[in-house]
């Protein structure tokens, strides 16, 4: 039996009514026909004790939880059942819902391993090993329990106070599965916890050990830390115990403010949390909070003082849209939404830019002609990237973009450039003009696209036709010139 101050025989402490669940009672009856007691565990009963609704559930067998798997699947007519040999647990994917069974178990890394180890235990045992007090309670299935609540290190307690803590020791349970480190700061997130201060410390303490954890782990539980509803807490956590400067350097790097003479700049890990936390009040996208978290990645690297202006960050909307895929490719995100964080990164300056009533319709053109598909998105993320604590200020820029989304408004109605393909392509140049593939083909089309954008010509075929054949002669002899030049 795993012992601990705080743990408590509670077996005669009843779990309030259990969900109206069609699996529950199947799984009730499958425990008394195999004579082997089942116990629904973990995210079930945490979120079902907090009123939340529940669909996937976790069952853990006294026994073989595969052999528990087969059955359960032969008793409900599930094709799909997913073996996972190495680790003892099987899954039935039901239409609507996943039912995964284990064994009652104990899970352990090594040193330099990153899988861990996996062996038999007691149910006790293996409410011992969960990471957190509130996934530590089960629900007992079989006839002579039913519906009795095992809660050895009081989770229901916990749950109350809105705690995360280790069942056992903090260094124990952080050493045998570090990544549990990343999973504390995520409930913290996503629940509103508060993090036990042993629990706490005991992150501080191993910190170090995530470096052993696989990045697609770590990588998952970062997306849902994006994914909370704030997700500044748990970045703060992450930086507060020391994680963060692991597992996501270039966010870490962002904290920190500096100040010469009476220039100072405002610290940018701050400032990139509110508004990551801005634009989450917008949007659920993950890409687009991710822009956001990625905005400013690069000041740090572009950081300058001068004496006149103070401290500047030139380029770094340009920098930072070139470390979008390095850092995609480290995190082992699908790289086909790096266009899209990198476009949002590059031009989120851009809008600001625009908001003077001096500024040319060409100049507009060029960003809704730029951003395309994206330009609600971008503009979504400037008005996030407003945090100010000045009233007046925040007015003023909303106002300002108001302004700017009304002419692009009318610029987009009449000229049509969200969607726009030049009116004239590459391969009519070459055919036309006898041309093979080179770099004049773009040269000419990047004529016609640059007087569309400058308002020279209509967004129309015959009007670009003709503006390409009054300006080919002389893009050509320019090209051929300067090839002779180089020759």
């Amino acid at each position: 039996m795993v012992k601990s101050d705080r743990s408590r025989e509670t077996k005669r402490r009843i779990s309030p009514e259990l969900p109206d669940d069609p699996v529950i009672p199947v799984l009730s009856k499958l425990s008394e026909e195999i004579d082997t007691p089942l116990y629904i565990v973990g995210g079930y009963i945490r979120d079902h004790l907090l009123g939340k609704s529940v669909k996937d559930i976790d069952v853990m067998a006294a026994g073989d939880g595969i052999a528990v798997a087969k059955a359960f699947a032969k008793k409900v007519h599930a094709n799909n059942v997913i073996v996972y040999q190495k680790f003892g647990t099987a899954m039935v994917t039901l239409p609507d819902r996943n039912i995964e069974f284990v064994g009652a178990r104990k899970e352990k890394y090594h040193e330099r391993s990153r899988k861990p180890s996996v062996q038999p235990a007691t149910v006790t045992e293996d409410l011992s090993r969960r990471d957190f007090t509130i996934n530590a309670m089960a629900v007992a299935m079989h006839s002579s329990e039913y519906g009795v609540l095992l809660d050895p290190f009081r989770g229901r307690v916990d749950l109350k106070k809105r705690v995360i803590r280790t069942p056992l020791d903090p260094d124990e349970t952080f050493d045998d599965d570090p990544l549990r480190m990343m999973r504390a700061v995520r409930f913290a997130a996503r629940l509103h916890f508060t993090i036990h201060r042993e629990t706490l410390q005991g992150i501080k303490n191993n910190k170090e050990r995530i470096s052993i954890v696989s990045q697609e782990r770590i990588t998952d539980e970062l997306l849902k830390i994006i994914q909370a509803e704030k997700p500044s807490a748990g970045f703060i956590l992450l930086k507060e115990t020391g994680l963060l400067e692991i597992v996501f350097p270039e966010v870490d790097a962002l904290a920190g403010v500096d100040q010469r003479y009476e220039h100072h700049h405002k610290d940018v890990f701050y400032h990139t949390l509110q508004v990551l936390d801005n634009i989450s009040e917008q949007a659920d996208d993950v890409y687009l909070r991710i822009a956001a978290l990625l905005h400013d990645i690069a000041k740090p690297k572009t950081k300058a003082y001068h004496p006149q202006h103070g401290w500047t960050f030139h380029g770094h909307e340009e920098l930072g849209a070139r470390m979008v895929k390095h850092i995609f490719k480290r995190f082992k995100l699908p790289l086909d939404h790096v266009p899209y964080v990198e476009k949002l990164v590059r031009l989120h300056l851009r809008p600001m830019a625009l908001v003077d009533d001096q500024v040319t319709d060409s100049a507009i053109r060029r960003l809704l002609f730029e951003a395309g598909e994206e330009i609600d998105d971008l503009m979504k993320l400037c008005r996030a990237d407003i945090t100010s604590k000045n009233p007046r200020k925040v007015k003023q820029y909303v106002n300002n973009y108001n302004r700017l989304v009304k002419r692009m408004e009318e610029i987009e109605a009449k000229d049509r450039l969200r969607h726009w393909q030049p009116p004239i392509r590459g391969d009519e140049i070459m055919e036309r003009f006898n041309i093979p593939p080179s770099k004049l083909v773009g040269l000419l089309k990047k004529a016609v696209e640059d007087a569309i954008l400058d308002g020279k010509i209509p967004n129309e075929y015959e009007a670009a036709l003709e503006y390409l054949y009054k300006v080919k002669d002389d893009i050509i002899r320019e090209y051929n010139e300067r090839n002779f030049n180089k020759s």
